[in-house]
């Protein structure tokens, strides 16, 4: 009888509890349309038998929005776009604290703090340490921030605040990152990444699909995730902003949005995979089918500049699927 790769797929990962290799996933990337259920089915078994049934649930807060002197691409935060977002300055102690409360009354577990610079200068990144013990102390919620780029003491400096993770994105596999971003490089982001690591912090490390990246080029970006070990993956999906160089292109189409969730759960076995934005746009009425394809963790509410939806119709979402809210680390 005939193997399928669907079937050697199972076998590693469920029976030999091994990751697949790189052609394993290039041969699950070429299935037809009609193994996509079968394929979808097998994701969500390895999401249980790795993670298991808990979904983590994060809130996040824009802390600075606008005036990013970086270029990438689909950002409408970049200062070099004509968009309709403006510059606010960084947010106050209390307006920190005062929305991890408002996350914490949602009945989530994680808090990410966001900034849109290149790397924090002295007064963010005091700001953000100060803000941390604080928010932990008065709500029990997990921090996180999403920062920029580090440098190794301004790492140290974070995870000895007691930073819980820290997110610092791929977005896009290497071979592509010069189509999308010009003022850094992606052997910055991956130092970033490292420096975060070394300092004792969890990683978080996301991809931002439907940017005009090939499959092929999806498949990379999945052994590099693997290289530099994050324990979440966020998965953004391109939800084109008016006046950024992204503007124009479409969507990721409902199910190829799903194919892909369900290969970067069955290419990263342990993670935390995330719901983040551009999911109400790409998915629509497919959003439970992405939480039973691999995904085991999502972000509530809004996003940094589109809005999501309301964050209880995600929790009703969950109890309709018997998945169980709490506190997530990665299988490493």
């Amino acid at each position: 009888m005939t193997t399928t790769p669907l079937d050697a797929a199972a076998t590693a990962l469920l029976d030999d509890r091994r990751q697949l290799t790189a052609a394993e996933l290039a041969e699950l990337a070429a299935l037809p349309a009609e193994s996509l259920p079968a394929l979808a089915a097998l994701a969500h078994q390895v999401r249980l038998a790795w993670c298991g049934p808990t979904v983590e649930v994060e809130g996040i807060i824009s802390a600075k929005t606008g005036g990013c002197p970086e270029d990438c691409g689909f950002c409408a935060q970049s200062a070099r776009f004509a968009t309709v977002v403006r510059g606010a300055p960084l947010l106050s102690l209390a307006d920190l604290l005062g929305a991890a409360e408002e996350t914490a009354r949602m009945g989530a577990s994680e808090f990410c703090i966001v900034v849109a610079l290149r790397g924090p200068d002295e007064r963010t990144l005091a700001r953000v340490i100060e803000a941390v013990p604080l928010i932990r102390e008065r709500t029990g919620l997990n921090v996180a921030a999403s920062l920029g780029i580090l440098t190794e003491e301004q790492a140290g400096r974070l995870a000895a605040a007691g930073l819980h993770r820290y997110n610092h994105n791929l977005e896009t596999a290497r071979s592509f990152f010069g189509s999308v971003v010009t003022t850094h490089t992606w052997e910055e982001r991956v130092e970033t990444c490292r420096l975060v690591g070394d300092a004792g912090m969890e990683l978080c490390c996301g991809v931002l699909l439907g940017m005009g990246e090939s499959d092929e080029q999806r498949l990379e970006l999945l052994g590099q995730l693997r290289d530099v070990g994050p324990a979440e993956v966020p998965v953004n999906f391109l939800n084109p902003r008016p006046g950024t160089p992204m503007a124009d292109r479409p969507l990721v189409e409902p199910l190829a949005a799903i194919r892909w969730i369900a290969l970067f759960r069955l290419g990263l076995p342990g993670v935390i995979l995330r719901y983040a934005g551009g999911r109400e746009v790409t998915l629509r009425q497919l959003q439970a089918m992405g939480l039973t394809s691999g995904i085991n963790a999502l972000i509530v509410g809004n996003y940094l500049t589109t809005l999501g939806r309301a964050p209880q119709d995600d929790f009703d979402l969950l109890a309709d699927l018997g998945m169980p809210v709490g506190a997530l680390s990665a299988v490493l």
